[in-house]
């Protein structure tokens, strides 16, 4: 079975139009380095508003049956930055070590990763994570995410994920 993968770009000026999304195609370009295995990517764009990002989720879990979700944007503290509240609504438990991690992983490059936002959930069978918006950010901080996600969706019972080992390794403590 492949692994369906989302990605959300969360981005009022991308979504008018303003300027290219960069952030989306980064998450891809990013996934095809570190996994090996067969999977699918279902990219969608929404700008900054609650009611649209929080369909998308859902259309990505539970129509599409995405195993995991990844957003950019939307994590930082402006007003207009809701992603977290959003993912926290359709989730049906959080997965706070992510957000942990992220962090800590942006401090190492800069001071300003204390004012990120981003965390992660569970709906259903799928694992949903908040990234940053920038596509460095985003390299940076999925690259050592890797390591714990695919253990997290074998746990959901979803497809198995092998990553290329020259960029990460998976850590599967309950190897099936």
């Amino acid at each position: 079975m492949n692994a369906k993968i989302g990605v959300l770009t969360i981005s009022d000026r991308a979504h008018a139009g303003i300027y290219d999304d960069e952030s989306g195609p980064a998450v891809i370009q990013t996934i095809n380095q570190i996994v090996s295995s067969r999977w699918e990517h279902i990219a969608k764009l929404v700008p900054d508003e609650k009611n649209d990002i929080e369909m998308a989720l859902i259309e990505l879990v539970d129509n599409e049956r995405c195993c995991l979700v990844i957003t950019t944007g939307g994590t930082g503290p402006s007003s207009r930055d809701v992603t977290p509240e959003v993912t926290e609504s359709v989730c049906d438990r959080m997965m706070p070590g992510y957000g942990e991690l992220m962090r800590k992983i942006s401090l190492e490059y800069v001071p300003t990763a204390v004012l990120s936002r981003q965390t992660a959930g569970l709906r259903g069978n799928c694992l949903i994570l908040n990234l940053p918006g920038s596509p460095k950010a985003i390299e940076q901080t999925l690259i050592p995410l890797f390591e714990s996600i695919p253990a997290c969706i074998d746990l959901m019972d979803g497809p198995f994920i092998e990553t290329n080992a020259e960029i990460v390794v998976a850590f599967r403590p309950n190897h099936r």
